[in-house]
């Protein structure tokens, strides 16, 4: 395992939160935990990846029924009629994904003390965050060994008076929210529950959720004032709760039995999700030779100098540090695994047209196959949705994706004139796209996902049956997320994305079954689409259909999938495309300043070899005051709307500058930010199999290589030169470069 060292593997304040986007965080991928670390009115905001509200019409929450007026469509759009998609709809209002929301919060009140020699803490290594003053410690952990979240509370030299609750009242809860409470006495202390049924407006009114916490109390006497438990003089109390979505009643009985199960000893449970959580966590490390004085700094301090190598030290653990809690059932959704607020920006659905593969980006690379897995877990259990999306909407057979997701459902029905998002095809591509990284990451053939491709040409197959005065196949209906043309309305034809999410899924497809008829015929069709197209500013068009006029101030980059995540377009083996993606990008605007945008700006950049662009987007986000004092990120400049794509994101872009991968090829510091002259990575993953360390320093550069399977690969430096070389499986391989 990797050493870890302290200060770039935490954060801390010198104050609890004020608010809740600045609670630091601890989660496991099911249940997250928001923690305030206030001494004597202590909260910890209860979340579950499952907490969805239920509402509006089930019915148009289906795809929209629209294959038979497809052919008409098509017709219309080839023949000139720009418009002809603003009304190829059934009808329905704009609807939004069920909405995420927090459960509720354990509140602790204790008679208050001086709160003297206060601090809070998060340590990345382990997911505990702790808060302490002289007379009081907290410490709270959500357990990946036993899915529960673990709170332990001391009075260091006094002994503990405390009241405890669960209160459902967070921001925005709606008021006919049905909420009882329970408590009873315990052998341990006690066990409270809570119960909160969704308004009966909602579309289902028999589905709830219900909270239990257990207390066991050592020492003092434990009382209850429904719906607290008060405690005295105890030496120590623990808290042990879970969270469970159900429809009807639930047992809480049995879930209070189940947490009685568990050990009730602090520091044994800590021990059995650390074994874990740790294993994970220390897999990579980044080291930018920054000052210790601003490693030591306060997070709030360290936020206040965006131009600090400790700074990106500590986002670069942090941002693998929330991924990895964030992720488990689900993938992280816009607001990861937390909220403290029901009316969560965008529903904070899994917004799959951008975000949900930009925050999960650096998976592969960044060695936590955790993140893929609970990406594949979303895509499986939706691909029967998936399958309904392309029969109603398409009138095909395989798969189209959704672009955005409560979780729940994988049909497209989230879609709208501005938005036409059910007409989006290149989504199952993009998002099958980091399970087939992971695959050639690890030398596995997951036949679930190959199983997942071959729907997803057999799709293509029935869809792409138009052509052009060429010959060629045409995209039609296309859609670029979320932009269109600046003489054109928003669905048109041979979008940019969609013409390289068509080839790069049926040349994947073939190659996943490549003794089967399908293959040829699947080529064979992906050499059948055209070329992308460079308009009169000498940049990569996003719809190669002539006459369709790019509109560049956008925060999406749709057009430019083929530069990132793809390969179809690179400087070394396509460098007149490449030099025209370059320009595609220069000509891009920041749209509404997204986060999610200047990252993604990022991760193109470092593939086209422009380090300064790159650290140009990093000063964008590093001194716009995205980041809360957590860590946690915002959508938007000056911490506006709580948003986890750059926290998610920006460890992905880091790794982008210092080495790239594919099956067959190596590069080493290809966008090197100036600002970053020195530092050392460690324990990045490639895609050709091997396991790398590299070091760099203004008078040279080395890379170790230690390879799990025998191949032979090119490796270019950011000089350009390229050289071939042969790893075997076992061996390590030295590369060292000279100054640059």
């Amino acid at each position: 395992m990797t050493a870890i060292d302290g200060p770039r593997h935490g954060t801390w304040e010198p104050h609890p939160a004020d608010r809740w986007e600045d609670g630091f965080l601890s989660g496991n991928g099911h249940h997250g935990a928001l923690v305030f670390g206030d001494p004597n009115a202590e909260r910890v905001v209860v979340t579950h990846h499952t907490l969805v509200r239920p509402g509006g019409d089930d019915a148009h929450r289906r795809p929209p029924r629209l294959a038979a007026e497809l052919p008409a469509l098509q017709d219309r759009l080839l023949a000139g009629d720009h418009t002809a998609a603003e009304g190829f709809t059934d009808g329905r209002p704009h609807q939004w994904a069920q909405p995420f929301h927090p459960a509720f919060q354990v509140s602790l009140v204790r008679t208050a003390g001086d709160g003297v020699d206060y601090r809070r803490d998060v340590d990345f290594t382990t997911g505990v965050v702790r808060a302490a003053c002289a007379d009081w410690t907290s410490r709270v952990f959500v357990s990946r060994a036993d899915d529960v979240i673990v709170q332990h509370l001391t009075g260091p030299g006094r002994t503990l008076d405390l009241d405890i609750s669960l209160d459902h009242r967070l921001p925005g809860a709606p008021g006919n929210l049905a909420v009882g409470h329970g408590a009873v006495i315990t052998p341990e202390g006690a066990l409270l529950s809570l119960r909160a049924r969704y308004p009966a407006s909602d579309s289902s009114s028999d589905r709830a959720f219900t909270g239990v916490t257990l207390v066991v109390v050592t020492g003092g006497t434990t009382t209850l004032s429904p719906p607290r438990a008060h405690i005295e003089g105890a030496r120590s109390v623990l808290l042990l709760t879970r969270v469970r979505r159900h429809t009807g009643e639930l047992d809480v009985s049995a879930e209070g039995r189940a947490l009685r199960d568990l050990p009730t000893e602090y520091e044994e449970l800590l021990e059995r999700h650390v074994a874990l959580h740790r294993t994970a966590y220390a897999r990579v490390t980044l080291d930018l030779a920054a000052d210790p004085a601003e490693r030591a700094l306060s997070g709030s301090e360290l936020l206040k100098q965006p131009r600090s190598a400790a700074l990106l030290e500590r986002l670069f653990a942090a941002g693998r540090y929330h991924l990895l809690s964030a992720s488990g059932l689900f993938p992280p959704r816009l607001t990861g695994l937390w909220t403290g607020d029901w009316d969560t920006a965008w529903s904070g659905a899994f917004t799959h047209d951008a975000n949900l593969n930009l925050q999960t980006a650096s998976a592969a690379s960044a060695a936590l196959p955790e993140v893929t897995e609970a990406h594949a877990n979303l895509i499986h259990r939706q691909l029967p949705d998936w399958r309904d999306n392309a029969r109603a909407v398409f009138g095909t057979r395989g798969v189209v994706a959704p672009a955005h997701s409560d979780g729940e459902s994988g049909h497209a029905y989230h879609f709208s004139r501005e938005y036409p998002l059910h007409l989006w095809t290149a989504g199952a591509d993009w998002l099958l796209g980091p399970l087939v990284d992971h695959d050639e990451t690890h030398g596995t053939h997951d036949p679930r996902t190959a199983a997942a491709l071959a729907e997803v040409a057999v799709f293509y197959e029935d869809f792409l049956t138009r052509t052009d005065a060429n010959g060629q196949l045409v995209v039609v209906p296309s859609y670029s997320p979320e932009n269109r043309p600046a003489n054109a309305s928003w669905v048109t034809i041979n979008a940019a994305m969609d013409l390289s999410a068509a080839r790069h899924a049926l040349r994947t497809a073939a190659d996943h079954h490549p003794d089967t008829p399908d293959a040829d015929r699947w080529r064979a069709l992906a050499d059948r689409l055209p070329p992308h197209r460079i308009n009169d500013d000498g940049a990569l068009a996003e719809w190669a259909w002539p006459g369709l006029a790019d509109s560049y101030d956008h925060r999406h980059l749709s057009h430019l999938y083929g530069v990132w995540p793809l390969a179809e377009i690179t400087p070394y083996d396509t460098p007149d495309l490449a030099a025209a993606a370059h320009r595609a990008l220069a000509l891009r605007g920041a749209g509404n300043d997204s986060a999610h945008g200047h990252l993604h700006h990022a991760l193109i950049a470092a593939r086209l070899r422009d380090g300064d662009r790159v650290a140009h987007a990093l000063d964008q986000v590093l001194g716009g005051d995205f980041f809360h004092t957590s860590l946690m990120s915002a959508h938007y400049p000056n911490r506006h709307v709580y948003n986890a794509d750059a926290a998610h994101t920006l460890p992905a872009v880091l790794i982008e500058t210092l080495l790239q991968s594919t099956p067959d090829r190596l590069v080493l510091l290809p966008a090197l930010p100036p600002t970053l002259p020195a530092g050392r990575l460690t324990g990045i993953r490639t895609r050709f199999g091997a396991e790398a360390d590299l070091s760099w320093a203004p008078d040279g550069a080395r890379a170790v290589l230690r390879p799990t399977r025998t191949v032979r690969i090119e490796v270019r430096t950011s000089s350009g030169d390229a050289e071939l070389i042969d790893l075997v499986a076992g061996e390590d391989h030295v590369l060292s470069m000279g100054a640059w």
